[in-house]
């Protein structure tokens, strides 16, 4: 059956009812969440599965499996148009900056990669870069798939600052004092009036753009449960075995995908409630008002 028939029936069953239609507009929001996710639902499938299957004789490491297996996720990614090369520009950088600090963490012992490889830079394997471009890409699909717009979105320069501010800190901290709650309330006073509008399906719907960033990182931090109960990395409080990584590094999930998110706006510009998509030629559509 073709897609196009295909969606033509749902949309019929949809209408049959006000539950009908509820139940697959949230259906509909659930698999393009899921296939935004794809970069990283690979890289968790791939860490899982190495886990239990991997030959421990292997010629190959399992690491330097899981980076040779990365690139021919983002090669497939860009050669089947699911992700733009401007896209994947920006997912590049923020691969550049998450390795950078996970070399200067692994160094001062906020983690480990207890396995051996090749393809590594100091301790750190080359992989784990690619962990923070699968975050990168989600923000970068979902925006696209579903159409984002904005709602009282401050000055374009002031994420900007946090998100710097943030990625520092994650370095000056072990020297000097540790900022972050200071900018977990800039970021409160940033971001505390807008809101997100996207549209899983014809009716745009709303949220808390911070409700957005939180839900965001709880599930990089579910994630991260998973890649260290797949012996990927360990902090130290599992070295005498996994235990659940402490709640508290979800803050520094969150701020970390700040950066990513800042990211991303220099590819999707974000738009006001109203402003069509830029054409491709690079012109932006008419203006629109904010919402208020």
């Amino acid at each position: 059956m073709a897609p196009e028939t295909l969606v033509a029936l749902a949309r019929r069953w949809a209408g049959r009812s006000r539950l009908n239609g509820w139940a697959h507009e949230f259906l509909l929001f659930g698999l393009k969440q899921a296939w935004a996710c794809l970069f990283g639902g690979l890289m968790l499938a791939l860490i899982v599965g190495t886990h239990l299957f991997w030959p421990k004789a292997a010629a190959l490491a399992r690491y330097d499996f899981l980076v040779i297996a990365a690139v021919a996720i983002q090669v497939g990614l860009l050669a089947l148009k699911l992700e733009r090369w401007d896209e994947a520009l920006v997912i590049l950088v923020f691969h550049g900056v998450g390795t950078v600090m996970e070399v200067f963490k692994t160094a001062h012992g906020s983690w480990i990669y207890p396995e051996p490889s090749l393809l590594r830079i100091g301790g750190v394997p080359l992989f784990s870069g690619f962990m923070y471009a699968c975050i990168g890409s989600y923000i970068a699909r979902i925006w696209r798939l579903l159409d984002f717009r904005f709602v009282r979105y401050p000055t374009v320069w002031a994420p900007w600052v946090l998100a710097v501010l943030a990625y520092l800190n994650f370095f000056t901290h072990h020297y000097g004092p540790d900022i972050r709650m200071g900018l977990f309330a800039a970021s409160a006073l940033l971001f505390g009036r807008t809101w997100v509008v996207f549209t899983p399906d014809r009716t745009p719907r709303r949220m808390p753009l911070l409700l957005g960033f939180v839900l965001v990182a709880l599930f990089i931090w579910l994630a991260e449960n998973l890649g260290t109960l797949a012996g990927a990395w360990a902090y130290p409080s599992q070295k005498d075995g996994w235990r659940m990584v402490p709640i508290g590094k979800l803050g520094a999930w969150y701020l970390l995908m700040l950066l990513s998110y800042v990211l991303v706006t220099a590819v999707h510009r974000p738009r006001r409630v109203g402003q069509a998509r830029p054409s491709p030629c690079g012109g932006g559509g008419p203006e629109g008002r904010w919402g208020e």
